[in-house]
């Protein structure tokens, strides 16, 4: 599929878009939005009152997809995320009623106040792009994306995302406070209404499939894909790391990379999108060893390590 440079440019306008409503996190809001092309989940992690939420809404209306929300707690059952199978007395027999999974943006606002038994349910979701009830397995729409947001700070009353779904997840972002100037901006420029709410949407659902088709086509080198490949296995070697990467991690840092090349309107892979974008996608799925913890050693920390001690491959021009 050949790359149209019109669509290439709508991602700039997307990306302003977004600004007008999180002022000052261009490269937070970049990431995002190559996770969406690359048709990744994303795990948002931050203080409360960042404006996550309000990211996510406008994310779904400035791209036109259907857009649902789902406020996690201990209360929540696997049948209010899916749907449930309810009888019909006059059709003496029982009808599917889809849950708010059943849309192309779905936001789990405070995920990890949800059971384990409730975050199971979106694992199938997240990985098989279908959701099963009753036996009868139901597709979700295309693109499906989770959007899911958590406090770092909060303990009581939450139960930490397993391995196995944090590894579904194809970024953990932050997007942080605000600067002072942008914050000053924010105060002197307070509405009524949100800026999310004047977002107006620029592109449809089916723009964005051959978004992320046309994405997915950027090309790769085998020197920068070897490079990719390297990093991830430096992670499984490294000697404070209990669990490293997986080959879901490298398959998603390709997409990812692919999507960064597409958003820059580069139609080739640059080793620069791989460490610029590796930190964000692999430090999540990495496990260090209780020593290492102890010690005040984090994953990103390691990332960084397994970056600088990784041959860039250099093409040299004659």
């Amino acid at each position: 599929m050949d790359m149209r440079p019109a669509d290439m440019q709508l991602c700039s306008s997307i990306l302003r878009s977004l600004e007008s409503c999180i002022l000052g996190k261009h490269d937070e809001i970049e990431r995002l939005l190559i996770a969406v092309i690359a048709g990744g989940h994303v795990l948002l992690e931050d203080v409360p009152g960042t404006g996550k939420t309000q990211l996510v809404k406008a994310l779904a209306k400035t791209i036109g997809g259907q857009f649902r929300r789902i406020q996690c707690n201990p209360d929540l059952l696997p049948t209010d995320i899916t749907g449930v199978s309810i009888y019909h007395p006059k059709q003496e027999t029982f009808l599917f009623r889809p849950g708010p999974v059943m849309a192309n943006i779905l936001l789990a606002d405070e995920i990890n106040r949800a059971t384990t038994k409730t975050q199971s349910a979106l694992l199938e979701a997240m990985e098989e792009g279908h959701v099963t009830v009753d036996g009868d397995t139901y597709e979700l729409p295309q693109p499906f994306i989770l959007l899911a947001t958590q406090n770092p700070i909060e303990f009581e009353g939450t139960y930490s995302l397993p391995e196995a779904q944090l590894d579904r997840f194809m970024m953990k972002l932050s997007l942080g406070y605000p600067s002072q100037e942008d914050e000053q901006r924010m105060v002197l420029s307070a509405e009524d209404v949100h800026p999310s709410d004047r977002v107006e949407q620029l592109i449809s659902m089916e723009d964005m499939i051959q978004i992320q088709k046309q994405a997915m086509n950027v090309h790769i080198d085998d020197a920068v894909g070897n490079y990719l490949v390297s990093l991830i296995r430096s992670t499984r070697e490294h000697a404070s790391v209990l669990l490293g990467a997986s080959p879901r991690a490298a398959i998603a840092l390709a997409r990812a990379a692919k999507a960064s090349a597409y958003v820059k309107q580069r139609q080739f892979v640059t080793p620069d999108d791989v460490k610029e974008l590796a930190p964000y996608v692999l430090a999540h799925r990495v496990l260090l060893r209780t020593e290492s913890r102890m010690n005040g050693l984090r994953p990103e920390d390691v990332i960084s390590q397994v970056l600088q001690n990784t041959k860039v491959p250099v093409r040299l021009e004659r």
